[in-house]
């Protein structure tokens, strides 16, 4: 058996809840924030046996697109723009999914 620890952006996460359900899959929704953006984001744990990996992360996969976002990067001071922010375009989304053997599970 696997738990799949998997973070992705919390608008991808309805979608992705019903696709694995749909796929006879279950999850715990747990709310997270990224260390890069500081953004929201969600982490859901899903636990899948061995032979059901490669399918819950078909789903993963064709739920949780990358799109591009605006990143809000200090502008050097004095510069021609002044003090102020500029908007960066940064690829976000997608799913980072981390596989973890489980050496035992109990329903209780």
């Amino acid at each position: 058996m696997k738990l799949l620890v998997t973070i992705v952006q919390d608008q991808d996460v309805p979608g992705l809840l019903e696709a694995l359900v749909e796929s006879d899959f279950r999850a715990t929704k747990l709310a997270s924030t990224g260390g890069f953006l500081r953004l929201g984001n969600t982490t859901l744990l899903i636990g899948v046996e061995d032979d059901q990996l490669d399918n819950a992360l078909a789903v993963i996969k064709r739920t949780c697109k990358k799109r591009e976002q605006g990143d809000p990067s200090p502008t050097i001071p004095f510069s021609r723009g002044g003090l102020g922010t500029r908007l960066e375009k940064i690829s976000v989304g997608g799913a980072t999914v981390f596989s973890v053997d489980v050496e035992r599970f109990e329903k209780i």
